[in-house]
C-alpha cells in the first residue's frame, strides 16, 4: 500500500479556487483502479494550506493515475509544498 500525504500552500485568497479546480481530479482518482482514498482539503487553521491525502493499493496503480501531475494552472498557484510517499507493509485497526 502507498500513502501520499502532506500539504501544499497557495495564496490565501486563491485557496478556494484551487480546490474548486481539483474537484474533477479527486473524482477521477477515486474512480481509478487501485485508489483506496483521495482527498484534498482546506486546513482549519492556516488560510494558505491545503492538506493532501491519498491511499493506493500499489505503486502501479498510483503511477497509472498520476500521469504528468497537476495542470499548469494549478502548478503556478502553488507557493510551497511538502508531500511524501510512504510505503506501508501492514495495516490494522486504529
Amino acid at each position: 500500500m502507498i500513502i501520499i500525504s502532506g500539504w501544499i500552500r497557495v495564496d490565501p485568497g486563491a485557496r478556494d479556487a484551487y480546490l474548486r479546480g481539483c474537484v474533477s481530479v479527486v473524482e477521477q482518482a477515486r474512480a481509478s483502479a487501485g485508489c483506496l482514498d483521495f482527498a484534498l482539503g482546506a486546513d482549519l487553521v492556516e488560510a494558505d494550506r491545503i492538506n493532501v491525502y491519498e491511499r493506493w493499493e500499489s505503486e502501479e496503480s498510483l503511477d497509472a493515475f498520476r500521469g504528468s501531475g497537476p495542470s499548469d494552472d494549478q502548478t503556478v498557484m502553488i507557493r510551497d509544498a511538502e508531500v511524501a510517499r510512504h510505503q506501508i507493509s501492514g495495516v490494522g485497526p486504529a
